[in-house]
């Protein structure tokens, strides 16, 4: 009746514009996301010097949707600063997964040579 465990939700992203308003200001809401995901994205599109505000606050305790609010400074458009802090973050993202991969390699291989 209920979700399966294990089961993924599909993330769902929406753009909103209030009418007349130009390409700086945007809020996005991402649906099935919370802190994890608002957080480290909020840190690294605030990074980005042309970006002058960028916040997120989550509806309600039991919705896990956030709404995120981005608005430079009139240079880059918000979306385009979006899809950069979400580039950035994979990054590093990737990075530390990387690192991580190799540390655990090495453990492994350490382990294995004081074992014989």
């Amino acid at each position: 009746m209920g979700d399966e465990e294990g089961a993924t939700k599909p993330r769902v992203l929406q753009m909103v514009r209030a009418d007349g308003a130009d390409k700086s200001c945007v809020t996005f809401v991402l649906h099935n996301e919370d802190h994890t995901l608002g957080n480290s994205l909020r840190y690294m599109i605030m990074k980005d010097p042309d970006v002058e505000f960028c916040g997120y606050s989550i509806t309600h305790p039991s919705e896990s949707k956030i709404n995120f609010r981005i608005q430079t400074k009139g240079g880059l458009p918000a979306v385009e600063s979006f899809q950069k802090g979400l580039e950035e973050l994979t990054a590093v993202c990737q990075h530390v997964l990387s690192k991580f991969e190799a540390s655990v390699e090495e453990y492994k291989t350490q382990k294995d040579v004081s074992m014989e």
